[in-house]
């Protein structure tokens, strides 16, 4: 699933988005992802390459309100998770983000959810006056919310590569993860591992 081709390393242009590395979604978590947490190696040394560079870093994260329409008890697939102001909903301290990682919270309302960091965000509209051109995407998960965002960003022109190392997947049928991989990269999106575009 790697591209057989070189990717350019990450220099101007770029940012960083790392998706909904919460604690209810890391071992533990009301939603935890299986292995969730070894997404954090790969994480820590783009974090370590932006920074370094002083290039920009996103992160999103869900920001529900506690009767949001994803919820079991709303009639949605998923339980109670990533509640605004819980612990749940925190990023976890192995996460180390920068103090200046601008924080883009989704799908804030009861009645609607939003996968994608673009989704009813300033995501698009912040990249844009960075002059970013290309997204390294890492984080949770790759089936919904990373694949989510990473097609969205394909649609509005920007290059995207996913960090391989950085995803991890729900897999509520199995293969679910590898499939979303593929889909993005059908839609032109570049998988590699970290390694690869973070010397």
């Amino acid at each position: 699933m790697t591209s057989p081709s070189p990717v350019p390393a990450v220099g101007a242009g770029d940012a960083l988005l790392v998706v909904d590395v919460q604690n209810d979604f890391l071992p533990g978590g009301s939603l935890a992802v299986p292995a969730g947490d070894a997404v954090l190696p790969a994480i820590g040394r783009a974090l370590q390459r932006f920074a370094a560079l002083a290039l920009p870093v996103f992160a999103s994260r869900d920001w529900h309100p506690a009767d949001h329409c994803s919820f079991q008890a709303q009639g949605g697939p998923w339980p109670p998770h990533c509640v605004a102001g819980t612990p749940g909903a925190d990023f976890p301290a192995a996460l180390r983000l920068p103090a200046d990682a601008v924080v883009i919270s989704k799908a804030t309302t009861p009645a609607r959810d939003a996968y994608s960091a673009f989704d009813g965000t300033d995501l698009h509209a912040r990249l844009q006056a960075l002059g970013v051109r290309r997204l390294i995407v890492c984080g949770l998960a790759t089936d919904y919310c990373v694949q989510a965002s990473v097609l969205d960003a394909l649609a509005l022109g920007y290059a995207v590569v996913v960090l391989r190392d950085g995803v991890a997947a729900v897999d509520v049928q199995p293969g679910d993860g590898e499939r979303a991989l593929a889909a993005m990269q059908q839609r032109g999106a570049v998988v590699v591992a970290a390694a690869d575009v973070l010397p």
